[in-house]
C-alpha cells in the first residue's frame, strides 16, 4: 500500500469512528451506520494490504520457529 493510500485509509478510519460516535450520541442511526461502514471498510483495506499480510506471516513463522526450538531445547536437556 502506498503512503498516500495509507494516509487516506487512516483518515477514513478516524472519520468513520467519529461519525459512528456522533451518531450514537445524537441518536442519528444513519450517521452511526455510515461511520461503521466507513471504519470497517478501512479495516478491510488494511487487512488486504499485501505488505501487512506479509509482515503478519513473518511474525507467525518466527513464532512457530521459536516454539519448535523451545521443544527441541527441552528434549535435549
Amino acid at each position: 500500500m502506498k503512503l498516500k493510500d495509507k494516509i487516506n485509509n487512516n483518515k477514513d478510519k478516524v472519520v468513520g469512528e467519529v461519525k459512528n460516535k456522533v451518531g450514537k450520541i445524537t441518536g442519528n442511526e444513519e450517521l452511526e451506520l455510515k461511520g461503521k461502514i466507513q471504519s470497517t471498510t478501512s479495516d478491510i483495506k488494511r487487512t488486504m494490504d499485501k505488505e501487512h499480510i506479509g509482515n503478519k506471516m513473518d511474525d507467525i513463522k518466527e513464532g512457530i520457529a521459536e516454539k519448535i526450538n523451545n521443544i527441541i531445547d527441552k528434549k535435549n536437556k
